[in-house]
């Protein structure tokens, strides 16, 4: 009798303490009775009968899930590969077990059809320069369908963009004509300004009384002090030049 006593004692110390649950500061319990939604507990100890009762803990903290890559198609008929990083919270809980078997997995898959979606109804020169605008529409689509499920999606983000290597050589090739047309425009510039340049020392010198002479001179001499052996011939107008220019300087 004492034996049947004693196993019956320990019998229910084991009932009791199957139903001591503990729900951690970033979790949540939702807890079902026979079957049905009775709440959600908040964390610490908490006790729930055993059989009649089960909890079921929900992490609430932010959790980044991977979208796998995508092959997509632009809109201007270009494939590229896409993959992003979606960072969702459970914000109520007891959606998130009610209302869907896995909302991981279930946002994960959604946000895969979004990126396609999005990605496809772009051109390829959008998709490459407006990367964030791309990821703020596709969580505004992911978060409304989700909503439903008690799931805040907080960010998306677009992580590679991958191009074919077909492209890649086609845009090279562009970018390259691009930096030579560049190059073409600038020189010409250059060579406009030095051309307007020589165009105002020309007009300064034509009307200043000798200022053409006088420059021939300051040639002459840098020519002299150059030790290759070297011809000069003066024409007569040139000599009667430098004769004013000395009566003038005398």
């Amino acid at each position: 009798m004492e034996v049947v006593l004693i196993w019956l004692v320990v019998a229910i110390v084991i009932f009791v303490l199957s139903g001591i649950k503990v729900v951690k500061q970033y979790e949540r319990g939702v807890v079902l009775t026979l079957g049905r939604f009775t709440g959600v507990r908040q964390p610490g100890l908490r006790i729930v009968v055993p059989i009649f009762q089960e909890i079921i803990r929900v992490d609430i903290r932010s959790t980044p899930i991977d979208v796998s890559k995508q092959e997509v198609i632009t809109r201007d008929n270009v494939t590229v590969s896409v993959d992003a990083v979606v960072y969702l919270r459970a914000v109520k809980p007891d959606r998130a077990v009610l209302e869907i078997t896995n909302y991981i997995y279930g946002t994960s898959q959604f946000a895969q059809a979004a990126l396609r979606d999005v990605i496809g109804n772009a051109d390829l020169d959008d998709v490459l320069t407006k990367r964030d605008e791309m990821s703020k529409q596709i969580k505004e689509i992911v978060d409304a369908q989700t909503d439903q499920w008690g799931i805040d999606v907080e960010a998306v983000k677009i992580q590679n963009i991958e191009l074919g290597q077909d492209m890649k050589r086609a845009m090279a090739k562009q970018a390259e004509a691009e930096r030579e047309r560049r190059a073409v425009i600038i020189t010409a510039e250059g060579e406009k300004a030095a051309a307007a340049a020589v165009a105002d020392a020309a007009k300064m010198l034509s009307q200043t009384p000798g200022g053409v002479s006088i420059r021939t001179l300051q040639s002459l001499e840098k020519i002299s002090m150059e030790p290759s052996q070297k011809t000069v011939v003066l024409l007569p107008s040139e000599l009667a030049s430098f004769k004013d220019i000395l009566a003038t300087t005398k």
